[in-house]
């Protein structure tokens, strides 16, 4: 018999899609004057924003920019836990604005907000889990900034190495299923995504992890938000609804398809802040 499980009501911050647009390649899903159907966009969005109101979330929106058409992906601005609010430092010199649009919604919220030194792509490559931030590199966020991880938020900070350019954030490859003090927290993941040492890390700390397939984390199944019974997923990815099922989670598949276009999905719109 699957467990039960337990919502817990999240706040997340996400950025209307109003000037989304593909402009632009730099990551392998982005074809630079891709047409973008922006009704359609802001439509899905505004999918997702009901959908996680429906379940009893709480949302907020940053302003968009013009000119910042990947501004969207709400997730990549920064890490929140305990309320401490670490900014990013964007790889790409097309998406450094948005950290200064971002740090200026934190602050008039009434957060401190902490800039990187080093290259750090917020919830995109860091992932909190358990006791734990997950932290991924390779391609976008350096090594560097997960010591500047660890001691900001003095939390401990493992760092998994993505080799396939497909899965160039951690949030594409890996997402959490369950919080720091649930049992130790647990994930859901795609192997092939990683290093063989990294691969290694996951086996040992997350024994009970939800495995995915490439289909479904090229259906970026795996760029999903749950929220201890809820997983907000793509509904491409039927493998992996159908063993988040057997887990005793419920899906609730969400359709970002025109996101993807950039390489983006659900969790790359979506900013949790932590209190």
């Amino acid at each position: 018999m699957a467990p039960s499980r337990a919502r817990r009501p999240r706040r997340y911050l996400t950025c209307e899609p109003r000037h989304f647009d593909v402009l632009y390649a730099i990551n392998p899903w982005m074809r630079a004057g891709t047409p973008v159907d922006t009704a359609r966009a802001l439509a899905q969005w505004r999918t997702l924003v009901a959908a996680y109101r429906e379940h009893g979330h709480t949302v907020e929106t940053v302003a968009p920019v013009p000119g910042l058409p990947d501004m969207v992906f709400a997730a990549n601005a920064a890490l929140v836990l305990g309320g401490r609010v670490l900014g990013s430092r964007f790889h790409a010199p097309q998406r450094q604005p948005e950290s200064t649009a971002y740090e200026m919604w934190f602050k008039a919220a009434g957060f401190d907000v902490h800039e990187p030194l080093a290259v750090c792509e917020g919830e995109g490559d860091l992932v909190p889990a358990g006791p734990y931030v997950l932290a991924g590199t390779g391609f976008r966020t350096v090594p560097a900034a997960h010591e500047e991880v660890r001691e900001f938020f003095g939390v401990p900070v493992i760092g998994l190495r993505l080799t396939d350019p497909r899965f160039y954030h951690l949030d594409t490859a890996l997402f959490s299923l369950e919080d720091e003090g649930e049992r130790g927290g647990n994930v859901a993941y795609y192997p092939g995504a990683f290093s063989p040492g990294s691969r290694a890390v996951l086996e040992r700390l997350f024994p009970r992890a939800v495995i995915a397939t490439e289909d479904d984390a090229l259906a970026f199944g795996l760029n999903s938000v749950c929220d201890g019974r809820h997983v907000f997923i793509d509904p491409g990815a039927r493998g992996l609804i159908g063993e988040l099922a057997r887990r005793g989670y419920v899906p609730v598949p969400v359709d970002l398809s025109e996101f993807r276009k950039a390489g983006g999905g659900i969790k790359c719109c979506t900013q949790e802040i932590r209190p």
